[in-house]
């Protein structure tokens, strides 16, 4: 981020800014401005690390039309390596829709059933409010 600033012109830069904002809010600016640096890096970080997952997306998209080219058959083991990282993928998405088993549907639905006793207590609890 400095590569074109030397020692001099840092402090130049330095002596400036306290003539300019006063000892009192010089560490203050020092501080705000390195926050916008921080943020700053971390959407760059961020906007990186999309673009290299976008990319990837896409060379997986490739490798799999360049597959289904040669008709899934002597793939280079590059190309056989990303159809199973795409068949992984598409398993893991079914997974996570598929509906609960009979067992947890029945188990989770009992609680929600009221006892007798229960619906028995309630009218004399609205009894004794009135």
């Amino acid at each position: 981020m400095l590569d074109g600033f030397g020692f001099f012109e840092l402090l130049v830069i330095a002596v400036l800014g306290l003539i300019v904002l006063g000892p009192e809010r010089l560490p203050v600016a020092v501080r705000t401005v390195s926050g916008w640096v921080r943020a700053i890096k971390r959407m760059a970080g961020s906007v990186k690390t999309e673009l290299e997952q976008e990319l990837k997306i896409e060379q997986l998209h490739a490798d799999l039309k360049k597959a289904e080219a040669k008709g899934l058959k002597d793939l280079d083991p590059d190309l056989q390596k990303s159809i199973t990282e795409l068949r992984e993928a598409a398993q893991s998405v079914t997974r996570s829709y598929e509906t609960p088993s009979p067992s947890t549907a029945t188990s989770e639905s009992a609680p929600a059933q009221t006892t007798p006793a229960a619906t028995a207590a309630e009218p004399t609890d609205a009894k004794a409010k009135e």
